[in-house]
């Protein structure tokens, strides 16, 4: 069989939702007309991420052969010695991602195939109902239980809650601000609100961000048992991780962990030691389908299941593969679905599609999914300063998101 060789990769930057910055990475072969998609979104370093995969990663790739993709990642993930961190990882992840997109067209294949073929048909998601008061949460449930949408993560204020302005000391920088104990006073009330309207019939998530100490999300999470999460998300942050041993041994609250997981070392003896229920790790900053699918089976023997980060700063390529990967594997418990406007569908022909509260992906070869190169132009990348991330306590001290 010829060779299929990579004749140039390159880097597409572009904000078609809500300022939300993607990356977006084109492996062309030297077959005419044959080439892959992949998503390397970091919204909030897509400049270095570009950087890498056009100055680095492109010169490294050409002339090389599509088809070796688990020595090709080797090869990128070596290459610049220092490794597994958010920038080279999200680069990575744009070049595998095309990579198997290509293998499918070649094979004439959905990615989904290639991984063993379906597990399911489609792939149950969970959307998220937010709200500045607990009316406007009930209202956002309301809406998405009247579409067919069963798993709903819930959060009153956004990320840690309401801002809290009232108690910062003279000269206190600007900033996201967050008390953490008004936090979880709060978020316990809109949990018995909800339950109180909607009972059993839907499946409740919430996300904490990372937000609380060791012992205030070993608190939290206990007085969270009487509403029966689906899961509790990111409790800890990852250099927290030892503790979520103490808290299984408190708290029958099921843990999903993971987003901000970069390196392998991060989940491995969570999942290995039981002490999580659903890794969720952002594939393209763990470098893509390549690692992501051996992530799922490494979980799989440990009876955790995955729940793939599935924000609005990912891409439909990345949504797209995603998918394929829930399909294809035995241990899938929920994807996040932040949705899709009609402007990215339109960008991107071949998204998947929620219906009744299943995401499908389309049998076309490879991921299934085009991209409107014109659209770089139409939608420039978005350049303020990141701010939700500047986090802090009541006293100013800066704290993370």
């Amino acid at each position: 069989m010829k060779k299929v060789i990579i004749c140039d990769v390159k880097a597409y930057c572009l904000a078609p939702s809500a300022g939300l910055n993607l990356v977006v990475v084109k492996v062309e072969t030297d077959v005419p007309g044959l080439y892959g998609l992949g998503c390397a979104t970091f919204s909030y370093r897509y400049k270095a991420v570009a950087c890498v995969v056009e100055e680095y990663l492109r010169p490294l790739l050409i002339g090389r052969d599509t088809s070796r993709i688990g020595e090709l990642w080797q090869l990128m993930n070596q290459n610049a010695y220092w490794r597994n961190g958010g920038i080279g990882n999200n680069a990575i992840s744009g070049v595998d991602m095309a990579l198997w997109d290509i293998k499918g067209k070649m094979a004439d294949m959905p990615v989904y195939q290639l991984l063993g073929g379906k597990f399911r048909e489609a792939v149950p998601v969970y959307c998220h109902a937010e709200g500045e008061t607990i009316g406007e949460v009930l209202e956002n449930v309301r809406r998405l239980k009247k579409e067919g949408i069963r798993y709903i993560r819930v959060q009153l204020g956004g990320y840690g809650g309401r801002q809290v302005l009232a108690y910062r000391p003279e000269g206190a920088l600007d900033g996201i601000y967050f008390d953490p104990d008004s936090y979880c006073r709060e978020t316990l009330k809109m949990f018995e609100a909800v339950r109180e309207e909607f009972g059993d019939s839907i499946e409740l998530l919430h996300d904490v961000h990372e937000r609380l100490t060791p012992v205030e999300a070993l608190r939290f999470s206990r007085e969270l048992e009487k509403y029966s999460l689906y899961f509790l998300e990111d409790a800890l942050s990852p250099e927290q991780g030892q503790w979520y041993k103490e808290i299984r041994r408190q708290s029958a609250v099921p843990m999903a962990v993971g987003e901000l997981f970069n390196n392998p070392s991060e989940w491995r003896e969570l999942i290995a030691g039981r002490q999580i229920d659903f890794v969720r790790c952002h594939i393209s900053q763990i470098g893509g389908i390549t690692p992501a699918k051996k992530l799922a089976v490494f979980a799989e023997q440990f009876e955790v299941r995955t729940a793939w980060h599935g924000p609005g700063d990912v891409s439909p390529v990345g949504h797209a593969a995603n998918i394929h990967l829930d399909l294809a594997s035995l241990n899938m418990g929920i994807q996040e679905w932040a949705g899709m406007n009609d402007v990215l569908k339109t960008v991107f022909p071949g998204s998947p599609e929620l219906r009744n509260g299943y995401v499908y992906a389309n049998d076309r070869p490879g991921l299934g999914i085009d991209f409107d190169e014109h659209a770089v132009e139409q939608y420039p990348c978005n350049d303020e300063i990141t701010a939700w991330t500047q986090t802090r306590l009541p006293d100013g001290t800066i704290h993370r998101p």
